[in-house]
């Protein structure tokens, strides 16, 4: 533990449109904790959004500000420079990748330094840019919707369709195809992230508005598997309308969706999200290291904390998937 920082600067949110850079004591490892040096961490779109707003990423969950320090940050890469007391698995100098959120619990990863749980994060190779291990933690989230698709009805050879290209339906159609899917269907209303989608290996990208959808759950051009990553009704039925076996929601859900007789018969089945896994980490992980999955790309601009507000513009805006955040800019 010697020679180990006491202070960090991390970021604050002190109210809604209100997040500042600032320096901040650390608090003293737990045993099972380490003291994690942050290389980079992304932006999750929707937490970022919904914090500068003040609105709560759940309906109906909690929310006040001031922001436990470093939240809403979760999806970071670094090296351990300290470990807790009962920590054995990892040591001083590895290079690791957070793959579950710390949630409220102590801090956030929005900081140079952070006290984490060793349980909380995966061992990495050093040789990846921090572009392509960042946003693990949300591959880990993709690839548990991944696995329900692949547990209730399969992928393997089969039709599968993603609704909603942001960073995890990309995530999301890489994973489908890692997992042996025959076609994948990419639906997004921006040209833009189609075009990526086709890039990233979708066999075709359409605009869900003007797509000449399959007549019912049984048409020859219906879809056999489905994810949603929207969490919005109109995009959840129409799969659901156009799917033979499968909708996993992988999108926050605000707003009831329909379940109609259509769905009622034939052994069609409606998921919402399971939980995060090691497990789902480990194979999202593996899939980078064998390159079926790239996460760099989802990666739209990189800059420094002080302009944190400004990256979040970028991501209302539209003109970021993500933002990678350099705590050392």
């Amino acid at each position: 533990m010697r020679n180990t920082p006491t202070t960090t600067r991390l970021l604050q949110f002190e109210a809604p449109g209100r997040a500042i850079w600032k320096e901040s004591p650390l608090p003293p490892l737990e045993p099972d904790e380490v003291l994690l040096k942050v290389e980079g961490i992304t932006t999750c779109p929707h937490w970022d959004l919904h914090m500068m707003d003040g609105i709560p990423m759940f309906p109906g969950a909690p929310l006040e500000y001031p922001l436990v320090p470093g939240q809403p940050g979760h999806e970071a890469v670094g090296e351990v420079l300290a470990v807790g007391a009962s920590v054995t698995a990892l040591k001083p100098g590895m290079r690791v990748a957070a793959w579950r959120d710390p949630g409220n619990r102590r801090m956030g990863c929005y900081a140079q330094y952070v006290p984490i749980r060793a349980e909380d994060l995966l061992p990495v190779t050093p040789t990846f840019a921090v572009e392509e291990l960042a946003s693990l933690e949300l591959a880990m989230c993709v690839q548990g919707s991944i696995s329900q698709l692949r547990v209730r009805g399969g992928i393997e050879g089969k039709n599968v369709a993603v609704s909603g290209l942001g960073p995890s339906g990309l995530i999301a159609v890489q994973l489908a195809r890692a997992f042996g899917a025959g076609t994948v269907t990419a639906l997004d209303p921006q040209e833009a992230r189609r075009s990526l989608a086709l890039a990233l290996g979708a066999d075709e990208a359409v605009d869900p508005r003007t797509f000449s959808w399959p007549q019912g759950r049984f048409h020859a051009r219906a879809f056999d598997a489905a994810l949603d990553t929207t969490g919005l009704p109109v995009s959840i039925e129409a799969l659901m309308n156009a799917t033979r076996e499968t909708v996993a929601i992988f999108g926050v859900l605000r707003e009831a969706v329909r379940f109609g007789p259509e769905q009622w018969w034939g052994g069609f089945g409606l998921l919402g999200y399971a939980t995060h896994t090691r497990q789902a980490a480990e194979e999202a992980y593996q899939c980078i290291l064998d390159q079926r999955l790239t996460l760099a790309p989802l990666v739209s601009a990189r800059l420094p904390f002080s302009r944190y507000a400004e990256g979040v513009e970028m991501l209302r805006s539209q003109r970021a998937l993500k933002v990678l955040f350099d705590p050392w800019d």
